[in-house]
């Protein structure tokens, strides 16, 4: 009988991760299903209890119970606690419940694997300095940069992240914050894990963040560019937007519960033509 595995989100019928995982179970030759599940608004921690109680071995957790899973979880790995969020739960053969996050893991896996640029010794912009950012950090550190600015339109939210992740630099890498007003650059990674292309507008960056090069990520994804894309564009930045994160993390859950990593080059590129 296939093991089962769900996403867990209000709303979730947009939710690409079901085809996702189907296509990495038929690369990995995986016996599992994988489902979508509506959880009402105020009953997230019942609907989990209920996917434990069913048989279910895992689950992803989207908008908006990542917070709430984060809570839920009876233990929490390193990453998931340093971003103070959940989007993966993994269910134990006794009915414990571990949180795992894996955005920051995709995040810097696109960067590295698909987009093939090497974070080592660069100059990294963070925009934001919310669940998503701080869900970034350890993994873009551990990558290595020289440097990782966080700028954020308050700039004592920002300060209170590199005071939180301090311990987790190497020798001879900054950490720092600032305000939107006083960002330099250029930048040789600029990533925009802030909430404003949902809204349609632009995070406060100028244009000297961008040079010639620069890698400009945005952590949403559609069919059109947003407008950190086209603005990053127009100052000389390649541009990069969400999806590949989007493939990458599933990746990270799917090793977690499964044991082997797929390939995402080949799932990647379908979902973009499908878009």
């Amino acid at each position: 009988m296939s093991e089962r595995y769900c996403v867990i989100g209000n709303p979730i019928a947009h939710s690409k991760s079901p085809e996702i995982h189907a296509d990495f179970a038929r690369q990995t030759g995986q016996e599992m299903v994988y489902e979508r599940c509506l959880a009402p608004l105020d009953a997230f921690d019942a609907t989990v209890r209920a996917l434990v109680a069913a048989g279910y071995k895992g689950a992803n957790v989207t908008v908006p119970f990542k917070l709430q899973a984060a809570d839920l979880a009876d233990r929490l790995t390193e990453r998931a606690r340093a971003a103070g969020a959940v989007n993966t739960l993994v269910f134990n053969s006794s009915g414990g419940i571990i949180g795992d996050n894996t955005d920051g893991a995709g995040l810097v896996g696109d960067i590295t694997r698909n987009a093939a640029i090497d974070l080592e010794g660069k100059r990294v912009l963070l925009l934001g300095a919310g669940g998503a950012a701080r869900g970034a950090v350890v993994p873009l550190l551990a990558a290595l940069p020289a440097e990782l600015m966080i700028a954020n339109r308050t700039l004592a939210t920002a300060d209170t992240l590199v005071e939180r992740f301090t311990s987790q630099l190497a020798q001879d890498q900054r950490l720092a914050a600032c305000a939107f007003d006083d960002i330099g650059g250029p930048y040789d990674v600029v990533i925009n894990a802030t909430s404003a292309s949902l809204a349609d507008d632009m995070p406060a960056v100028p244009a000297s963040a961008f040079g010639p090069g620069t890698l400009a990520l945005d952590m949403m994804y559609g069919k059109d560019p947003t407008r950190f894309m086209l603005f990053a564009a127009a100052h000389g930045a390649l541009t990069r937007d969400g999806l590949g994160m989007l493939v990458e993390q599933a990746a990270e859950a799917f090793l977690l519960w499964r044991g082997a990593r797929p390939d995402t080059a080949a799932i990647l590129d379908r979902l973009r033509l499908a878009i």
